[in-house]
Parts: C-alpha cells; sequence; structure tokens
C-alpha cells in the first residue's frame, strides 16, 4: 500500500512538499510524486526526521519523587552516591516497568531513537538486564542503543568480587551495545585515566561503540576528554566514540580550546550535551559570576565536529524536573548555548535529530531520503525557525509508514478573535 503526504513542509528539502511512501520506506520526495493509495494533507506543517534523545537514564527514571532519598546538595556525587543504595532494593520486572513508562513518555514527543546511559555496577546487572529486554521488546516501534555505564566507577567499584570494570564486560557479553565509562568518579586521576584505556580496549574487543561521561565537572583542569580523544585518535576510533557532558571543557582556557578542537577535527569525536541538566547541576560551588555548566556547543558547530543534545534525567536524584521532550531540550539549548544566529535557526534541529543519528551510527534506518525507511515526526509549525521560535508541539510520529501517534491540532479562541458590538 503506498501513502503521499501532501502539503508539507520538509527539513532540508526546500523545493519538496510531497513524500511518497511504499512498504514502509520513502520512495520519493519532491512535488506532483503521482497517485497514491491514500493521501494525506498535513496543512504546511513542518516535517522532520524522529527526534534522537542521545543520552537519557531511562533506569533512574522517576526514583527522585522517593521521599526516602533526597539530593540535599542538589550535586552530582551526593546522586550518585545516594543511587548507590537505592539500586540494591530494585527487581528486574519493577526496573522495567519505570524503563518502559520513560519510553512511553519520550515517545509522546516524536522520539523514536534513545541512547539509554544504563548502570551495571551491580552484580546482578538489574537495569542492563531490563533495559535489554525493553529494547527488544519495543524494537519495532523505538531503537534504544544500551550503554554499559560503570556510575560508580570501572576500578572504583567492586562488590561480591567483581569490579566496575568486570561488569562492564559481562553487560557488554550479554548484548549491550556501547561501553560507558566515568572517569571523573574514578578515585585517583591515575584510575580515571586507567578507565579510559580499557573502554577503548574492551570496545574494540566486542566491536561497540563508546559513549564516557566524560569531565562533568567545574574543574578547569581537568583533562580526561583529552585522554579520551587521544586514545580513540591512536586507535582510529574517533567516529565510533562519545564524549557526554565535557562540561569542564566549557571552563579551560581559549589557547587550550583552540588546540583541543584541531584534535577534536582530526580524531572525528562525537559530543553530547545535556544543556538542562548541566545548567541544574554545575557551579554549585561558584558564588558569581556563575559558570554555565555547558561544553563549548556553539564552537563545534562552528567547527563541524558533531554534537547533539540530549535529556539526560527525568525526575530522578540528579535532576527533579524533565519530561523528555526534546522541544524543550532544544529550546534550552540554543538559548545557552547562543546558537540563535541567523544562520543557526535552519540547522538547529540537527542537533536533536541528524547529529544524534551520526553518532549512534544508525543512518542507514534514519533521514528524510529516498530509499530509508518512513520514520518522521510532524510538528504545528510551517518553518524550522517558527518551531523554534513557538516551541510547538509534535503532533504526529510515523515509523515505517505507520502512525505511532497522532494528535489534533491545538485551538482555542480569545477575546481577540471575538466580534464585539461597541457602543
Amino acid at each position: 500500500m503506498s501513502k503521499k503526504f501532501i502539503n508539507a513542509s520538509i527539513y532540508k528539502h526546500e523545493d519538496a512538499s510531497e513524500i511518497l511512501v511504499e512498504d514502509g520506506k520513502i520512495k520519493a520526495i519532491g512535488t506532483d510524486l503521482g497517485p497514491a493509495d491514500e493521501s494525506i494533507d498535513l496543512g504546511g506543517r513542518l516535517v522532520l526526521p524522529p527526534y534522537v534523545d542521545s543520552h537519557l537514564h531511562l533506569d533512574y527514571y522517576f526514583t527522585g519523587q522517593d521521599p526516602k532519598v533526597k539530593n540535599e546538595s542538589g550535586t552530582l556525587f551526593e546522586a550518585i552516591d545516594l543511587w548507590n543504595d537505592y539500586k540494591k532494593g530494585t527487581s528486574k520486572e519493577e526496573m522495567k516497568e519505570r524503563i518502559r513508562q520513560a519510553v512511553k513518555d519520550v515517545a509522546s514527543y516524536g522520539t523514536q531513537f534513545i541512547r539509554a546511559q544504563t548502570d551495571c555496577t551491580d552484580p546482578k546487572l538489574t537495569g542492563i538486564k531490563a533495559a535489554l529486554e525493553v529494547r527488544d521488546e519495543l524494537k519495532d516501534n523505538i531503537t534504544i542503543q544500551v550503554v554499559a555505564f560503570p556510575q560508580n566507577g570501572m576500578f572504583s567499584y567492586e562488590e561480591e568480587g567483581k569490579t566496575g570494570r568486570d561488569l562492564v564486560e559481562e553487560a557488554l557479553q550479554l548484548g549491550a551495545d556501547c561501553v560507558g565509562g566515568i572517569p571523573h568518579n574514578e578515585w585517583s586521576r591515575e584510575d580515571g585515566m586507567a578507565s579510559i584505556k580499557e573502554i577503548v580496549r574492551l570496545a574494540i574487543k566486542y566491536d561497540k561503540l563508546i559513549d564516557v561521561h566524560c569531565d562533568e565537572t567545574d574543574d578547569d583542569e581537568a583533562r580526561f576528554l583529552e585522554m579520551l580523544n587521544a586514545e580513540a585518535m591512536k586507535q582510529g576510533y574517533g567516529q565510533e566514540t562519545t564524549a557526554s557532558h565535557t562540561c569542564s571543557f566549557g571552563s579551560v582556557n581559549d589557547a587550550y580550546a583552540f588546540r583541543m578542537m584541531g584534535l577534536f577535527r582530526q580524531s572525528g569525536l562525537n559530543f553530547v550535551s545535556c544543556p538542562t541538566e548541566n545548567l541544574f547541576l554545575q557551579g554549585r560551588q561558584d558564588s558569581y559570576p556563575k559558570r554555565r555548566g555547558l561544553t563549548r556547543v556553539k564552537e563545534f558547530v562552528d567547527n563541524d565536529i558533531n554534537v547533539a543534545f540530549g535529556q539526560d534525567s527525568i525526575v530522578d536524584l540528579w535532576y527533579p524536573a524533565g519530561s523528555g521532550n526534546m522541544m524543550n531540550i532544544l529550546d534550552n539549548g540554543i538559548h545557552a548555548t547562543q546558537l540563535m544566529r541567523e544562520e543557526d535557526f535552519p540547522r538547529n534541529f540537527d542537533l536533536i535529530t541528524y547529529n544524534g543519528a551520526k553518532l549512534m551510527q544508525v543512518e542507514d534506518q534514519y533521514g528524510l531520503e529516498e530509499g530509508k525507511p518512513a520514520n518522521f515526526i510532524v510538528l504545528d509549525a510551517p518553518s524550522a525557525f517558527e518551531a523554534q521560535r513557538c516551541r510547538v508541539e509534535c503532533l504526529a510520529s510515523i515509523r515505517n509508514g505507520e502512525y505511532l501517534f497522532e494528535k489534533a491540532p491545538r485551538q482555542y479562541q480569545t477575546a481577540l478573535d471575538i466580534d464585539r458590538k461597541t457602543k
């Protein structure tokens, strides 16, 4: 059966207004594409590839509303300590229930691709097993990559005779898609450096992607990002490697940053910034001026270094809010990183679409191109600029040519619309 979506504004296809879909794939994008079994009028609205959330902790979803655990300092490190105790009382079924609900919430805003940072510093690998099962159960409607993330460290954690490093490898053997790490949470700089070497070694051994929580601090002397980039360069593994957060890189001196920009371009390293969460968590020890806590997103964009945005958390011990709405993440991100120049608006959606797909290496199933699966969303705006300016809703999410959901456009009437008689 064929479907034709007409009267559309198509992202990065300025001269096209129609998408022809056959057997779940995009057959053509253009104008006057001919007859189809079904014609769907989009009313001039914007079509995007689906949102990609490049960094999300599904296993932590809504743990922040448990009255027994409160992050009094609001800091990253207190949250890690609280979670270490909390997770020990969690069953796989309870974890799966929370992950499923998190995915449902996120998908309701138009996200179809998630990189799920999943804690594996648990001898039972409860979160990993839960996430892998949900990944496989929901694969027809949403693509989830599971990161084996050692929240408590590869070498600073050991329980029941297993180190964090051992558990990362077990998670990879179970089927996790990416090797994670958190060098700034190891007990020493030396352990942090050793963890990076081991992350890259394991990734190559198991043919996995890499995604490291890297320098998520305000320390302007942090250099784990430099080492991760160097190890990736040595192994020719830069395009398979993502550095998440890299908050400290926003605090380094400009001469050092300039040098590193050249090395990032050389390696092909990817970056993820989590605007809302790092704005909230970082700069806690600053008085004023208070740092934003974000990496150099604008400079990455200007230097053609791949960078994407992520939600990071939804109502957990690290972050008390969040909904999974990537439009909200984009809105906060482009304000905080000053990506609101004239040339930015036409490409800003890349930060929550194409750039994330690139670092997830799912480009074979992603994008508004002929021959690709018919995966796309419809926003309630006539253009990319208007969608960003008005922070509009996602009205529909289409997967393999079929609707995952469809919403009616919001309609309302105000006193300004009503004709009133005057005396």
